[in-house]
């Protein structure tokens, strides 16, 4: 990184940025590495564990057109600050008033879906301040805050363990005020006309065009095998092997920390030698992966490699998509950010949800991983069969495709 990126932007706002996308997704993910110690507080079953970490995902990903359509109107700066606000707020009520119920918990997931919806604000907030030579960078900086995932996979359940899983909701809010504090200090809104989305533009890009729903699909898979695995797969280490909860968290954190890593290496990669390339490569070997995790083959240390390596190339796909919509959406990349990025938190719910119904129903989470690995396959035919469609007609010279 050169001396002219620095100079080129607000480095106050961008690592303003960093921070507040950081801490917003340690408590978006925060129910996951809870589920075992809540799940026997409040006698929850499979299916309903799973559920209680899903919503966050989904109310996360709805609420990031709504909060993008906000930052717009508002400014990503006050958006943020109402943003943070409101988490903070449902964080300390669940810690004061208690939670003591399936639906009560269901209810903090949802509030906890705002801080999911970060990504709207966060990204454009830091990257308006810099040239298009730079916004990639900066743009990679303050989305590297994803890593979040990781704090509360290593710090959630320790704490838990030493106060009580109540008590962590009022420790989140500790980090999350003094982020807060340096958000309304340090971070500006860029003096630049901002176009305002509506539903419309949202909706003008999917009617007709067949390639919107091709990358709907796609991130569906890399981002929401991502963000579904790190939700469940603190559940799915306690039941299948007896983890505690420290020792599932742990587990589930450097599976988390492979894909994060890899989500700025899969866009280099796929720099080079071409996003549909790498995206063919990589659902190949995820579907392989996770279908040999189904088999239960290796034991706990041979499930968690897999699940390691699942992520890392889960974590390069969610680069190489970003790599290839630039390229066909460059006009409507606002807008297909927006829809993208909502699409990978659905699939993300579907997964983290769908497992517990197969695990309630079969006994077995081995159907669960099969289903995953048969639509990573379904994928790759899919992208196989459109890649020379997209090479020919809008591929730029350029990028790789």
């Amino acid at each position: 990184m050169n001396r002219s990126f620095w100079q080129a932007g607000h480095t106050p706002t961008l690592l303003s940025a960093f921070l507040y996308f950081d801490l917003s997704f340690m408590v978006w993910y925060l129910l996951g590495p809870l589920q075992v110690p809540i799940a026997t507080a409040l006698h929850l079953d499979t299916q309903q564990r799973a559920l209680m970490v899903a919503v966050p995902i989904l109310c996360g990903a709805v609420l990031r057109l709504f909060m993008g359509m906000a930052a717009d109107r508002i400014g990503a700066r006050r958006a943020g600050l109402i943003a943070q606000a409101i988490v903070i707020a449902a964080l300390l009520a669940a810690w004061r008033l208690g939670v003591h119920s399936f639906g009560q918990v269901l209810l903090l997931g949802a509030f906890l879906g705002v801080a999911g919806g970060s990504f709207a604000i966060a990204l454009p907030l830091a990257s308006r301040w810099y040239p298009p030579e730079h916004q990639g960078t900066a743009m990679g900086i303050a989305g590297a805050g994803n890593s979040g995932t990781v704090l509360a996979a290593l710090f959630a359940p320790v704490l838990a363990i030493a106060f009580g899983w109540h008590n962590v909701f009022g420790l989140a809010c500790l980090p999350l005020l003094a982020v807060l504090l340096v958000f309304a200090v340090y971070a500006r809104d860029a003096p630049l006309p901002v176009q305002r989305k509506t539903l419309r533009d949202y909706g003008k890009v999917l009617v007709g065009n067949r390639d919107s729903w091709w990358f709907m699909l796609f991130y569906a898979i890399t981002f929401g095998g991502f963000a579904g695995f790190a939700s469940a797969l603190p559940g799915y280490f306690h039941d299948q092997f007896g983890f505690d909860s420290k020792i599932a968290g742990w587990a589930t954190a450097a599976c988390v920390l492979a894909g994060s890593v890899m989500r700025p290496v899969g866009g280099v990669i796929a720099d080079r030698i071409g996003g549909t390339r790498s995206l063919l490569m990589i659902y190949m070997a995820a579907a392989a992966l996770v279908a040999v995790a189904g088999f239960g083959l290796g034991g706990p240390v041979g499930t968690v490699m897999l699940f390691v390596l699942t992520m890392l190339c889960l974590g390069a796909g969610n680069g190489a998509v970003f790599q290839l919509v630039p390229q066909r959406f460059g006009s409507e990349i606002g807008v297909m950010t927006g829809l993208i990025g909502m699409a990978g938190g659905i699939g993300g719910f579907l997964l983290a949800a769908g497992l517990g119904v197969v695990k309630q129903h079969t006994g077995s989470y081995a159907l669960g991983l099969w289903l995953f690995a048969g639509v990573a396959l379904l994928a790759w035919v899919s992208l196989r069969g459109i890649k020379h469609h997209w090479r020919s007609q809008w591929a730029a010279g350029a990028a790789r495709v």
